[in-house]
C-alpha cells in the first residue's frame, strides 16, 4: 500500500540544486584516466531520483556521445556495477531484465517472478510490460506461459493483466460474499477450488481484500494464510501468499524478502539490490520500520554486520532513523497479543488410572518410556499434581522418586521438570544457574525478567522450602555490583502492574535521556530504577518517549553505554517489554544452535512456556528462522539422544509443526 500514500515514504528524494549537464561532466571527469572515482560515482548516483538520472543519461549522450550504462559497465566491476547499473536503468527497465534474468537459461527463477508480479501496481505492470516489448521484441505473457504452468502459470497471467480494481473500490455487499466463496471453494470441500482463489485474489482492490481476509478470518476460524498454506501447493502456494502478504502490507512483504535474502549461506545479491533500488523512492522508510520490528535489529544493521565491504554503498540509503524507532514502539503500545500454550488440560481426565498406568510402566524388569512420555506431556500442570497426589494415596510411594530412578539424563530432567508445580520447577532452575563453578547469568536474567509479581513471589517460597535459604541471599552470595542489584530488584516479585501513564511516561523519558548525557555514572542506577519496576504497558510508552528525548532508540543506548551481564539484563527487559515470545523465541535459537545444544535452557523454556505462550513463541521461532520450531528440535536434538524420548517428549509439547 506503501505506494497509494501521499507522503514520499522513500529514502532517495529529487535533488534540490539539480543540473543534468554538470553532473553528466562529473560522472565523465570520475571515469577518465587510470583507474574510475567510485566514491565520486557512488556519491552523485545515489543523490539522485530515477528521473534525475535519466535526464543525466541524456544529458551525458549529448555531450560525450556515449552511453552512461555502457561506460559505468565498462569502468565498474562485480556487484557495484550491478547496483550502480541498476539504479541508472527506469524501474520498469529494471523490472524487465529482472524477469528476462529469472526467465532464461535452465532453470526459472521462480522467487523473483513472484516478488515482481505479486508487489506492482496495475501502472507498474503495465509499464513492465511495454519495457519488455521494446527491449527484447518479445510478447511477456507469451514467455511466462512458454516457461511456467498450472495453477501457478494462470495466476501470473491474470497478474500480468494488471487490471486489479484501484484502492477505492470497496464492494461493501461483496465482502462477506468473496470471503464465503473463498471458504467454500477451499476449506469446506474435498478439493480446492484455485480458478475461485485467483479470481478473487488477482482482481479484487487492496482495501477490499483487506475487509475480505477480516471477514475470512470469523468464518473460517483461521487466517488466509493459515488456509492457503494447507490447500495449496508449491509455487502457486508461494505465489499466492505473497499476494495476501502484499495485500496486507507491501513494506512487510519486502522487509521479510530482504532478511531472508541476507540470512543462511551467502547472500542473495540479485535480491538485495532488486528490493533495495525498486523501493528506494516508493517505501523504504516504511520496508526499514517493518523490518526493526519483525527482526529486532535495524536494516543498516544487518546489511553491515551480513554482508561484505561490497555492500557500504547501500548503507547510502539511510537517513536518520529515530522516526522509525519511534513508530515501532508505538505499534508494540497498541498490538494487543492473546497468549496461547501447546499444553491443555486432558478431557477424560482419571488421576488413578493415570496413576496406576505410570506405577505398571515402571514395575519389574525395563521401563515402558512411552507410556509414561504419553501420560506426562499430555496433561496439564494442575491435571499432573493431582497424579502424584493419587499415586501417594493409592500406592504410598513418590511418584518423582520413582521417575528419577527408573529415567535418566536429559529425559529424566524434562520429565521432572514437567511434573513439578512451576513455583518449584522455577526454584529449581534458578539453584542450577547458581550452583557449582560457573553462574549462568543468561538463565538468571530469563526467569526473573520475564515471570509476572505472582510467579516470582511463589518461586520465592519454593526456593525457602527446597533449600532453607532465601533466594536473595543465593543472588547476593552469587552476582556482584550493579548486576546483583538489578537482579535482587527483580526478585523483590513488586514490578508494578498499573497501565501507561502518558504524564509519568514522558517524565520517565526524560530522566532516562538526561541520565544518558550526564557525566556522573549513575547511567546504570537511573536505567534500574525505571526498568526494573514499571509495568510493561508503561514502559513500552516510556521507550517510545525516549526516541523523542533522545533522538536514539533505548536498545542503542543499552548497546552502546552498557557492558556484560547488566547490559544483557537491560536488553532483556527491553525486548521482553517489546515482544516476550519474540524474546523466548530467539532464547530458544541460541539454546539449539551452534556447538552443542543448551539442553537445560531448552528444557526450562519448553517446560515453563508450555500452557502460557509457547504456540505464541512458535510463530515467532517460524516467522524470524524461515524454519519451525519443530524442525529445529528434531535435527538439532539428535545428538546425545539415542533413544530418541527426549526428542519425542520435546515434540510434544512444541505442540505441532508450522
Amino acid at each position: 500500500m506503501g505506494e497509494s500514500l501521499i507522503e514520499f515514504r522513500g529514502t532517495i528524494a529529487d535533488h534540490p540544486d539539480f543540473d543534468a549537464g554538470s553532473d553528466a561532466e562529473a560522472l565523465y571527469d570520475a571515469m577518465k584516466g587510470f583507474g574510475s572515482d567510485k566514491e565520486a560515482i557512488l556519491d552523485l548516483i545515489t543523490s539522485r531520483s530515477n528521473a534525475e538520472r535519466q535526464e543525466i543519461r541524456a544529458a551525458y549522450k549529448s555531450q560525450f556521445g556515449k552511453d552512461l550504462i555502457d561506460d559505468l559497465k565498462y569502468e565498474l566491476t562485480g556487484k557495484f556495477e550491478r547496483l550502480i547499473v541498476v539504479l541508472m536503468r527506469p524501474p520498469a527497465y529494471h523490472d524487465a531484465k529482472e524477469i528476462k534474468d529469472a526467465i532464461k537459461g535452465a532453470g526459472t527463477d521462480e522467487k523473483c517472478l513472484i516478488e515482481i508480479l505479486a508487489s506492482r501496481t496495475n501502472e507498474q505492470i503495465h509499464n513492465l510490460v511495454a519495457a519488455y516489448k521494446d527491449a527484447y521484441g518479445r510478447d511477456l505473457e507469451e514467455d511466462v506461459i512458454g516457461d511456467t504452468s498450472g495453477h501457478f502459470k494462470k495466476m501470473l497471467v491474470v497478474l500480468l493483466q494488471g487490471t486489479r480494481e484501484e484502492d477505492d473500490v470497496v464492494s461493501e455487499d461483496l465482502v462477506e460474499q468473496d470471503a464465503q466463496d473463498l471458504y467454500d471453494a477451499g476449506e469446506a470441500q474435498w478439493g480446492t477450488d484455485e480458478a475461485k482463489f485467483i479470481m478473487l485474489l488477482g482482481n479484487r482492490s487492496v482495501i477490499h481484500l483487506q475487509l475480505v481476509f477480516d471477514e475470512y478470518q470469523k468464518i473460517a476460524e483461521k487466517s488466509i494464510e493459515d488456509s492457503i498454506k494447507s490447500e495449496l501447493s508449491g509455487d502457486f502456494e508461494r505465489l499466492m501468499l505473497a499476494v495476501v502478504q502484499c495485500i496486507r502490507s507491501k513494506p512487510m512483504f519486502f522487509a521479510k524478502r530482504l532478511y531472508k535474502s541476507m540470512k543462511g549461506l551467502g547472500t542473495a545479491d540479485n535480491t538485495l539490490i532488486r528490493i533495495m533500488v525498486s523501493r528506494s523512492e516508493i517505501d523504504m522508510l516504511d520496508i526499514r520500520e517493518c523490518f526493526r520490528l519483525r527482526y529486532e535489529k535495524s536494516l543498516y544493521n544487518m546489511i553491515q554486520d551480513d554482508t561484505s565491504g561490497d555492500y557500504k554503498p547501500f548503507l547510502r540509503f539511510f537517513p536518520e532513523a529515530a522516526q522509525i524507532a519511534y513508530k515501532m514502539w508505538e505499534i508494540s503500545a497498541m498490538t494487543k497479543v492473546q497468549l496461547r500454550g501447546t499444553v491443555r488440560p486432558y478431557q477424560n481426565f482419571d488421576p488413578a488410572s493415570d496413576a496406576q498406568a505410570l506405577r505398571k510402566a515402571m514395575k519389574g524388569f525395563g521401563t515402558d518410556e512411552d507410556t509414561i512420555i504419553d501420560i506426562v506431556a499430555h496433561r496439564s500442570n494442575a491435571q499432573r499434581q493431582e497424579i502424584r497426589q493419587t499415586f501417594k494415596s493409592l500406592l504410598g510411594r513418590d511418584l518423582m522418586a520413582d521417575l528419577k530412578s527408573e529415567l535418566s539424563k536429559n529425559l529424566q530432567r524434562l520429565i521432572l521438570g514437567l511434573m513439578m508445580t512451576p513455583a518449584e520447577f522455577e526454584a529449581k532452575m534458578m539453584k542450577k544457574a547458581m550452583e557449582g563453578a560457573g553462574t549462568d547469568e543468561h538463565a538468571l536474567i530469563e526467569i526473573l525478567v520475564t515471570r509476572s509479581n505472582q510467579e516470582i513471589q511463589e518461586m520465592c517460597s519454593a526456593y525457602q522450602n527446597a533449600y532453607k535459604k532465601s533466594l536473595e541471599d543465593a543472588i547476593a552470595s552469587d552476582t556482584s555490583g550493579h548486576f546483583k542489584r538489578i537482579l535482587i530488584s527483580l526478585a523483590q516479585g513488586a514490578r508494578e502492574e498499573d497501565p501507561a501513564d502518558m504524564a509519568r511516561a514522558l517524565e520517565d523519558a526524560q530522566e532516562l535521556a538526561d541520565a544518558c548525557n550526564a557525566d556522573s555514572g549513575d547511567l546504570e542506577d537511573k536505567f534500574m530504577s525505571i526498568l526494573c519496576t514499571r509495568s510493561f504497558p508503561h514502559l513500552r510508552r516510556v521507550f517510545q518517549e525516549f526516541v523523542r528525548c533522545s533522538n536514539k532508540d533505548i536498545e542503542q543506548i543499552i548497546k552502546k553505554e552498557m557492558s556484560g551481564d547488566v547490559k544483557n539484563a537491560m536488553f532483556a527487559i527491553v525486548r521482553s517489554v517489546k515482544n516476550q515470545p519474540s524474546y523466548f523465541a530467539d532464547r530458544l535459537y541460541k539454546a539449539m544452535k551452534g556447538l552443542g545444544t543448551d539442553d537445560r535452557a531448552l528444557i526450562r523454556i519448553m517446560v515453563s512456556r508450555s500452557e502460557i505462550d509457547l504456540f505464541n513463541i512458535r510463530k515467532e521461532f517460524k516467522e524470524t528462522h524461515d524454519a519451525s520450531l519443530h524442525e529445529f528440535i528434531q535435527v538439532e536434538t539428535l545428538v546425545g539422544d539415542t533413544s530418541g524420548d527426549y526428542r519425542k517428549t520435546l515434540l510434544i509439547l512444541c505442540g505441532g509443526e508450522d
